[in-house]
């Protein structure tokens, strides 16, 4: 083998080589590059190194070897120089592409939304504050003699049956309605007084028009000379603040264990004016709540004197008022977690 022509060959690979090193666009490239030329079975110069026996003269081979091992060395550096160049163009481009340019527009932020029910708690809140209630609250875990007895309904009486109750024990259950607060707002603040008391009920019903558990709001006034009268106001104005002012009322006779006398409220309907639709089953007319006089034996409970002092007390359900003021077709959709309709509030 000629040794011009063994170091010509040389020279084109170590040409070609470091040229691939420097046009190398990325470190998965440059291992490729590597592999051709240094790699330990056919590598290009490893292929030349292993000449270096095969060259019989001594000077030679020695010199041939020299320059053989110089190639491999100059070859290998360009590889981590350019190793280098290429992890430093990566950090880069990672740093730029992770920057945060705080001249740009933040996004826009989305934000929550109240529930229906929640919305029109605070709604009723309002309503009722500018009339002077104060909100009041009472535990969910009842006494049977709070929840029924003292609010007119003893052991056998008619109204129990209505009511499909969650039991803990013989004297515990969980309260059927917010009634029982009425008796404990008397006896803690006495008479005069004026409360709303919203909170959570609880029913053994569970079907497609009843929930196991509910929203109520129960309302009391006492003071000395109540009236019906004062009752019809409160009522209308409570009426045209929720459902608009161009509502209609009326008073219905009802009968409830706690109250004498006792009525039921309707509003005209706000889907088709009183003239008649599915809403309002053709009548023109949906009813709202209950509402009647404090029963003096109620009064007397809550260490009341009826001689001196009347009231009035009103509960409705804060689900119905909701599906009736922001027209929410059926009242199920209210906990169906459909994120579109807290959404459109």
């Amino acid at each position: 083998m000629a040794e011009g022509v063994v170091t010509d060959d040389l020279h084109e690979v170590l040409g070609r080589g470091l040229d691939a090193v420097r046009d190398a666009p990325d470190l998965n490239s440059l291992d490729q590059v590597r592999a051709r030329y240094l790699g330990r079975g056919d590598g290009e110069l490893t292929v030349m190194r292993r000449r270096i026996g095969s060259i019989a003269d001594p000077d030679a081979k020695r010199q041939y070897g020299l320059s053989v091992n110089e190639a491999c060395r100059r070859l290998e550096e360009e590889v981590e120089s350019r190793h280098a160049a290429l992890e430093g163009e990566q950090r880069e481009a990672a740093v730029a592409a992770e920057a945060l340019d705080l001249t740009w527009p933040a996004p826009p932020l989305g934000r929550g939304h109240l529930h229906p029910v929640t919305r029109m708690s605070r709604e009723i809140r309002r309503v009722f504050t500018q009339l002077g209630y104060l909100t009041v609250s009472g535990p969910e875990v009842e006494y049977d003699r709070y929840n029924f007895t003292l609010v007119n309904m003893p052991p056998g009486h008619p109204s129990r049956d209505t009511q499909d109750t969650f039991y803990i024990d013989e004297s515990r259950l969980l309260r059927t309605q917010t009634s029982p607060v009425q008796i404990r707002a008397m006896v803690a603040l006495g008479a005069p007084l004026r409360v709303i008391v919203p909170g959570k009920v609880f029913r053994r019903d569970n079907d497609p028009t009843h929930s196991p558990v509910f929203h109520q709001v129960e309302g009391l006034l006492v003071d000395e000379g109540v009236t019906v009268g004062d009752l019809k106001g409160t009522l209308e104005f409570f009426a045209r603040s929720i459902f608009g002012a161009e509502r209609a009322i009326r008073l219905r006779p009802h009968n409830f264990s706690f109250t004498e006398p006792s009525l039921e409220l309707d509003v005209s309907c706000m889907a088709c004016g009183g003239a008649g639709c599915r809403l309002c089953k053709q009548s023109g007319w949906i009813e709202v709540l209950g509402s009647g006089m404090v029963h003096p034996d109620v009064l007397r409970n809550g260490g009341v004197d009826p001689g001196r002092y009347t009231g009035f007390a009103f509960g409705f359900g804060i689900e119905r008022a909701a599906q009736l003021a922001y027209g929410i077709e059926d009242v199920r959709l209210l906990y169906e977690s459909d994120v579109r309709l807290v959404r459109q509030g």
